[in-house]
């Protein structure tokens, strides 16, 4: 295959991907037509997808396929609990709760872990990458919006401590899925499984917009 994979992934979801960012949520919520409760609500939802991706990562790390990409700079679990604790309160577990589209999400990630390592690297490729790019976005919003203190308490998510260039780091990233050890059916299998991680994203925001539609 003369195209890079990391390139094929990325133009083979591009649509996908599109269609997650111009959900009637995300607008409404970086155009500032909701409030607070709705990004926290959001950050509820993270933490359940984030569970299965990084609960998951112990046994993977000796997987040829996802060893290279269990990066431990990369955890957001611990900083989303911080957010949650900040924008919930110390009891926020009591009220944490799963949205339908939210639990498919996580339990096909958990699925994935479990059984196919090419649809591991799938989702954690749509969640790291655009956590470090189009996630920055958010963050500034949020920080905008509701006086977050800039990378702190509320938008920690976004916010990698270990990672100091983040441009670099992506480029990394891209070098180590275009030398993923699988053959080419494999590859596409992968593009597939990122087609779908980005509806199964796309479906989470939905049913945020439906859950907030009376407030935008």
């Amino acid at each position: 295959m003369d195209t890079p994979f990391s390139t094929l992934i990325r133009t083979a979801s591009h649509e996908q991907h599109a269609e997650a960012e111009s959900t009637t949520f995300m607008s409404d919520l970086l155009g500032g037509a909701l409030g607070v409760d709705a990004y926290a609500r959001y950050t509820e939802q993270l933490w359940f997808v984030y569970r299965a991706l990084e609960g998951t990562a112990g046994p993977l790390a000796s997987s040829p396929v996802t060893a290279p990409f269990i990066r431990p700079e990369l955890f957001r679990l611990p900083e989303i609990e911080r957010d949650l604790a900040h924008l919930r309160g110390e009891n926020w577990r009591a009220r944490l709760s799963a949205l339908p589209a939210t639990q498919a999400y996580a339990d096909r990630v958990a699925e994935c872990a479990q059984s196919w390592p090419g649809g591991y690297v799938a989702h954690h490729y749509t969640r790291y990458l655009g956590d470090l790019s189009g996630g920055q976005v958010i963050r500034d919003k949020a920080e905008k919006a509701w006086g977050f203190t800039r990378k702190g308490d509320g938008v920690r998510f976004y916010v990698f401590e270990g990672i100091e260039n983040p441009a670099a780091f992506k480029r990394s990233y891209r070098e180590l899925l275009d030398g993923v050890r699988v053959d080419e059916l494999e590859k596409q299998r992968i593009v597939g499984e990122c087609k779908l991680a980005f509806a199964l994203n796309t479906d989470v925001f939905k049913a945020l917009g439906e859950e907030f539609s009376s407030a935008a």
